[in-house]
């Protein structure tokens, strides 16, 4: 998915990104790029609970904006907004960068 050394991304941990396929979400969990602070690797469903919300609500919000069509998304579970950002995971850069988390390369 983002996997690939072309497809990867740094954002700040409160960025989450979620693939629709089919009737499924899959969230995407990445790696801690800089721990300041030394804290422990949180499961998805710890970081998600730290910001106040849930994968499910969160997948809930992701399918009230396009009705849970195909493709990736991305959720600023510290601000509560959400985008989606196409069907391939470049259209995430994509989205990162139009929102200016990211620097055009």
């Amino acid at each position: 998915m983002l996997a690939d050394l072309d497809t990867s991304v740094v954002m700040p941990i409160y960025y989450q990104v979620a693939r629709r396929q089919g009737s499924s979400w899959a969230f995407i969990h990445g790696d801690t790029f800089y721990n300041h602070y030394n804290l422990p690797r949180f499961s998805i469903e710890d970081t998600f609970a730290g910001f106040g919300t849930s994968l499910s609500l969160v997948a809930r919000e992701f399918f009230r904006i396009n009705g849970g069509k195909e493709g990736y998304y991305l959720a600023n579970i510290l601000d509560k907004q959400y985008y989606y950002c196409g069907e391939n995971p470049y259209d995430v850069k994509a989205k990162l960068n139009e929102l200016g988390i990211i620097r055009p390369e």
